[in-house]
């Protein structure tokens, strides 16, 4: 549940505060790809997304690489990264553009790391919601299902704070 707060919560952060694109979603990182190149959307944009998308990946190269450690350590590194980047922003360190770019990776970066790190990663909530819609209108509800749908709150929650 606190990994899909933070997850929330770097995605809010980002979106809001640095450049209106996403930190851990990726998807909606390709469709405003995909809108920047067909000329919608905002200036530049696209320079974001791509700084997102490949800071993300080089996260999941480096959750990968780490698998082989013990669960804590993994996560200590991506709350670092979190940590870091929240002084960054608190002590008012981000300034420029480049800053901000700077930043924005540095979050997709956690947000890549915890995305491999977990089998059922907390930034993929498109799909657990399908899941278990499915499993409700199926009637086939889980027990562990309740943890779902409270991940689904938690990211909300993550966001709102």
């Amino acid at each position: 549940m606190l990994l899909s707060a933070a997850s929330g919560a770097a995605d809010a952060f980002a979106f809001l505060c640095v450049g209106q694109v996403f930190a851990g979603v990726m998807t909606g990182n390709l469709v405003l790809l995909g809108a920047s190149a067909a000329g919608a959307g905002e200036n530049g944009v696209a320079l974001r997304v791509v700084t997102a998308l490949a800071a993300y990946a080089c996260g999941v190269a480096a959750g990968t690489l780490m698998g082989g450690l013990p669960l804590g350590l993994t996560l200590l590194a991506e709350s670092v990264l979190l940590g870091v980047a929240a002084a960054l922003w608190g002590f008012g360190l981000v300034a420029s553009y480049g800053d901000r770019l700077g930043l924005l990776a540095l979050v997709s970066l956690a947000m890549g790391v915890q995305g491999r790190v977990r089998v059922t990663p907390t930034n993929y909530f498109t799909g657990t919601l399908t899941s278990l819609a499915g499993r409700a209108a199926a009637r086939r509800l889980e027990p562990g299902d309740g943890w779902v749908l409270g991940r689904l709150g938690a990211v909300v929650a993550g966001a709102a704070l």
